[in-house]
């Protein structure tokens, strides 16, 4: 018995050890997860051996034929929430919470039904990323997107199989900040090494913070445009307020007017509102708790959409046997996982930086840039998004290769779309908010499975080419 229990082991050794990928960071048990025939890997990868600084990943094989597939790396924004937490498995990953905070059901529309999954929680602070030095906590831009590249080159060495596999690095909100900073970080170095290059094929960003100025002015439009507030207080902020020169550091650079006419606006919209999803119910974070320890199943559906799973999920995380099996918390932090960091402090002006011109290198080393929005999202609204695009082709002198117009899934349409130059895509996603796999993971399915098979939106309502 105990020599066939060792050439079990053995087997599983060799077979994972054929395909590159590191035996002691595969998840075998995961709490009460849905059988699936593909495997998972989690654990961390050290950045800054000298202070202690190591980044946890998750990474997901396609769910069919994963050697010819390709890598999409995926970061959630914040900046400082989690990528595991929100992207993995309360948006595009194989799993959602189930509704007792104990267990996990399968979420049809997976990413992974198109690529290879990789998600990273970053910067240092986030989830169960750590660092033994405090003052790393204090972090930004620059050394976050350092941190990334690194774990990249060093995730290669657990992952050598997939060196030269086409990658494509995906994100959503303040990944508007992380993606194109690494995109430029990775084509930097594929300039200047002699040795190993990164295989970049795209990028791809959801509803972004790219311009603070300009998407502040756009959210309050969005409020007046929808309904959410007055005339009156619509036209003072307009008339009061110079976006220009607003930042988000203090002291702001607004008047008092401008001040008191946004602070009326915010009365208005209220707390009962999900700003990310205005179409969305609310779901009351002390009921979830109290229910979840009475292990009830408490999911509450709006439009189709569990507006709780983002209280569920810490309650499963937080699970000493789901921390053990994802090999996660190996140091014994001093706090809980929650979906966004409590304590990082991430520098507030690095949040004003002009996304635009990074856009452009990308663009202009021939790599392909999707901006796709929810529609339902007035956090970072579609108009802010669709002008930035427009404005960035415009400065390239890139024509339009597709005309504005809708793009079908399942014989509805899916959103409105165009594109530019054959490099520069945007796109709306119907009744989406601002995490859209999460409210439309149906159509965010099909539109990333276009972007990684290189493949323009269908302007028809020919069937789809999820799968």
């Amino acid at each position: 018995m105990g020599l066939c229990w060792f050439s079990m082991v053995l087997i599983v050794f060799v077979l994972v050890g054929v395909e590159g990928y590191p035996v002691e960071d595969l998840v075998v048990n995961l709490l009460s997860q849905p059988q699936v025939g593909f495997k998972q890997y989690a654990g961390y990868v050290d950045v800054d051996v000298k202070n202690g600084r190591s980044l946890f990943y998750y990474f997901v094989e396609a769910d069919k034929q994963p050697d010819k597939k390709p890598l999409a790396l995926w970061l959630s924004g914040g900046p400082g929430c989690s990528s595991i937490g929100l992207g993995a498995f309360t948006e595009l990953g194989p799993f959602y919470p189930r509704g007792d905070g104990r267990g996990l059901r399968k979420n049809p529309s997976s990413w992974n039904r198109a690529s290879n999954l990789l998600f990273v929680e970053s910067p240092a602070g986030v989830g169960w990323s750590y660092s033994n030095t405090s003052s790393d906590y204090n972090t930004g831009d620059a050394s976050t997107a350092s941190d990334m590249h690194t774990f990249l080159l060093k995730w290669y060495e657990k992952f050598p199989a997939f060196k030269s596999r086409e990658l494509f690095l995906t994100g959503e909100s303040y990944a508007g900040h992380y993606i194109p900073q690494l995109a430029i970080a990775i084509l930097d170095h594929n300039k200047y090494s002699t040795g190993f290059k990164f295989n970049l094929k795209g990028v791809a960003i959801g509803n972004p913070l790219l311009r603070l100025d300009r998407v502040i002015r756009a959210t309050y439009e969005y409020f007046w445009s929808h309904g959410m507030i007055s005339d009156e207080i619509s036209l003072a902020i307009m008339n009061d307020c110079d976006f220009n020169d607003y930042e988000f550091a203090p002291p702001h650079n607004v008047s008092v007017a401008c001040n008191s006419a946004i602070a009326a606006a915010d009365s208005t919209v209220g707390k009962y509102i999900n700003n990310y999803d205005v179409i969305l119910d609310v779901c009351y974070p002390s009921i979830v708790e109290q229910e979840l320890r009475l292990r009830k199943v408490v999911t509450k559906i709006s439009v189709g959409v569990d507006v709780c799973m983002t209280y569920e999920l810490p309650f499963y995380f937080n699970l000493p046997e789901v921390q053990k099996a994802l090999h996660a918390n190996r140091t014994n932090l001093p706090y809980s996982y929650s979906i966004c960091s409590n304590f990082l402090n991430y520098s507030e002006t690095d949040l004003n930086i002009n996304m635009l011109p990074l856009l452009a290198r990308i663009v202009k080393n021939g790599i392909p840039v999707w901006v796709f929005s929810g529609d339902q999202d007035s956090v970072v609204p579609l108009s802010d998004s669709r002008t930035l695009i427009r404005e960035l082709a415009e400065h390239l002198k890139f024509q339009i290769t597709v005309p504005y117009g809708a793009w079908f899934h399942k014989g509805q349409v899916g959103g409105w779309a165009t594109e530019y130059g054959n490099l520069l895509t945007f796109a709306t996603v119907r009744a989406a908010g601002h995490e859209v796999p999460y409210s439309q993971p149906s159509r965010a399915l099909h539109l990333f499975s276009s972007f990684v098979r290189d493949r323009r939106l269908p302007n028809t309502t020919h069937p789809s080419i999820d799968g």
